[in-house]
């Protein structure tokens, strides 16, 4: 069964810069050479008329998973994530984000939304982690779950700062 995640955090910037970041393509690759982890990889970006899709991959070294993970997957984890911004319009943008593990019945998947004003902007997010392994399919669900929203928090925090050296 899916697990449901959320978030919502601010990001101290006017919600028109943290949109420009968002469809930005340097964004992207500062983002992914700083925070994406060995031998993560920005795979393609097309960026058209404020908005933006991207493909990333990025790897979770074996010796870095839980027990949970190695007992059905061996070697490194390779994640494949998709994450697209619409363009603002009143202050807000909506988008989707996406991901799946490679050799491994894991998908992510949802929503996400921008909304802000002049002074300040909040990024959030809704989807579902899902792990179609019977038995331990939940416990696995669990920590996907905690690792993501933990790498979620890593990127909010790599917005704000970005746009305050970029913009």
């Amino acid at each position: 069964m899916p697990r449901p995640i959320a978030h919502s955090a601010p990001v101290p910037a006017s919600v028109d810069k943290v949109h420009a970041a968002l469809v930005s393509e340097q964004y992207w690759n500062d983002r992914i050479a700083e925070i994406g982890g060995p031998g993560a990889e920005l795979v393609s970006v097309t960026a058209v008329n404020g908005t933006i899709s991207v493909v990333i991959t990025q790897a979770i070294p074996e010796e870095e998973l839980p027990a949970a993970v190695t007992a059905f997957k061996k070697g490194a984890l390779i994640i494949e994530r998709t994450e697209s911004w619409g363009p603002l319009g009143g202050n807000r943008a909506e988008g989707k984000f996406g991901a799946t593990v490679e050799g491994a019945p894991a998908v992510i998947s949802g929503t996400t939304l921008l909304e802000g004003n002049e002074a300040t902007a909040t990024m959030s997010l809704s989807g579902t982690t899902e792990v179609k392994i019977p038995i331990f399919g939940g416990k696995i669900e669990a920590l996907i779950s905690e690792q993501v929203l933990s790498l979620i928090d890593n990127e909010h925090d790599f917005t704000g700062t970005w746009i305050q050296k970029n913009l």
